[in-house]
């Protein structure tokens, strides 16, 4: 395997009036091709300050982070929205939909500003993958209409819709009551398994870490270690870092 990204002495820094705060403090670590890894630690951890930095999203005060091969502060703000639109799925705990938009609308969404296929393929691929999510009923469903583990189903399938390398899931049960939040990661999980896609995403809930191949345990903006899940789910629950959360349904 080799490494999708790859992430060397990064510090990131936000400035908050006069007070400089640290979020990241020196972190590395490297994702290989194919992974489902789970960056796990307390809130205030650091975890999406991580997954907004491999997104694209912001930038490392310093170190380097490389994506795909690419070292994200070389590149114009062409090439990171280029790196974003056909490298890069994101699935947020809130699920971002638009809300004017139908459960079509949505997921087509990504392939409109990729420009790449025509209408019919468009729909071809977004109904294959509204019926692999296990929502081909309710394409013309507005997000309204939609339970939030259906939302969140709808959110996997744009995240997927361009046949992005890598995944990246920032609490991506976290408005899910147990259940369903299972059954989100079990999605995610089987499209990582035949499909190949990577996936990294964050999580306090030793429920949901248990699921990775890997965690990444992060604490006070420093990577703790790489660990089995096994090993992260006994270390969190040993500190105290994962609760248990009945979230929204």
């Amino acid at each position: 395997m080799s490494a999708i990204v790859s992430i060397r002495d990064v510090i990131k820094e936000y400035q908050l009036g006069q007070t400089t705060v640290q979020a990241l403090r020196g972190v590395s670590l490297e994702v290989q091709r194919g992974e489902f890894l789970s960056i796990a630690g307390p809130s205030g951890s650091g975890k999406t300050t991580l997954l907004n930095l491999i997104g694209c999203v912001d930038t490392a005060t310093r170190g380097v982070v490389e994506v795909a091969g690419k070292d994200t502060a070389k590149l114009t703000e062409r090439e990171l929205t280029d790196l974003r639109l056909n490298t890069i799925g994101f699935i947020f705990q809130s699920f971002n939909l638009v809300s004017v938009l139908t459960v079509f609308q949505n997921v087509e969404f990504p392939l409109l500003l990729q420009r790449k296929l025509g209408g019919a393929q468009r729909r071809e691929k977004v109904l294959q993958l509204l019926e692999q999510v296990g929502l081909h009923t309710h394409a013309k469903h507005r997000p309204s209409e939609l339970s939030g583990g259906q939302r969140q189903r709808v959110a996997v399938a744009r995240a997927l819709v361009t046949d992005p390398l890598l995944v990246l899931a920032d609490e991506p049960t976290a408005n899910l009551d147990s259940t369903t939040g299972n059954q989100i990661i079990d999605l995610m999980k089987s499209l990582n398994q035949t499909k190949g896609t990577t996936f990294i995403f964050s999580t306090h809930d030793h429920k949901v870490m248990q699921h990775a191949n890997a965690v990444i345990r992060l604490a006070d903006g420093k990577v703790l270690g790489r660990e089995s899940a096994q090993d992260a789910v006994a270390h969190a629950l040993a500190l105290g870092e994962a609760p248990v959360t009945e979230a929204r349904a």
